[in-house]
């Protein structure tokens, strides 16, 4: 089992999503929960894709973190 980092981000009508460690993987969806659902679908899509035509399925690489601070204005 391969762990990919997912970037989800809010547009002003809809959000979007990819997958940086697999180049082309995006999607997007009317709320957060739907573009999670459609992300997990393209992933395995492209993987499927990537196998069939013989390419490497790649390692996992790009590590996600939050850092709180606080903001003083």
């Amino acid at each position: 089992m391969k762990k990919f980092a997912v970037v989800y981000e809010k547009a002003e009508r809809n959000w979007g999503a990819y997958v940086p460690d697999l180049p082309g993987c995006i999607t997007t969806g009317a709320t957060l929960a739907e573009t999670k659902r459609n992300i997990r679908e393209a992933m395995e899509l492209h993987l499927e894709a990537m196998a069939e035509v013989g390419e490497a399925i790649p390692e996992p690489s790009t590590d996600v973190d939050f850092v709180e601070l606080q903001i003083v204005a």
